[in-house]
């Protein structure tokens, strides 16, 4: 069951994106754009860290947000061989729909669920995530 919310989720999250005019973002990319939506910028090592991806499948999904003009790839100020990842313009503007999508999918998760029903609904799901490695 969870696999299929999984599926649908995503397939949701395309599908406005898609309606948004906006392509070649995936799911997986969202993660990625939502850190940096919050935070200036970004080590690999930071952004992997909070995505829970491994830098090499990170670097991957950071290669093609860079082809797509979302972010940027910039050597730190103070230590060369540190590089930060950073939103351009075009990805900043992507902030607005990327919460508007989530409060769609908010609303779909959370229909006629009553506030208590929602934690519950919450503290469940963080229990069977705690139970998984990482």
């Amino acid at each position: 069951m969870i696999g299929r919310i999984h599926e649908k989720t995503n397939r949701f999250i395309i599908n406005e994106l898609k309606a948004d005019g906006i392509e070649g973002i995936v799911p997986s990319h969202g993660e990625i754009l939502n850190v940096l939506f919050s935070v200036e910028s970004c080590t690999m090592t930071e952004l992997a860290e909070r995505i829970r991806r491994t830098k090499p499948t990170l670097t991957v999904l950071v290669d093609k947000l860079v082809e797509y003009g979302y972010v940027n790839r910039e050597k730190d100020q103070k230590d060369a061989r540190v590089t930060n990842i950073v939103l351009t313009d075009k990805g900043s503007k992507l902030k607005p729909g990327f919460r508007e999508i989530s409060n769609k999918m908010n609303a779909l998760v959370y229909y006629n669920l009553s506030s208590e029903e929602a934690d519950d609904l919450e503290r469940l799901l963080r229990n069977i995530e705690s139970r998984f490695p990482d």
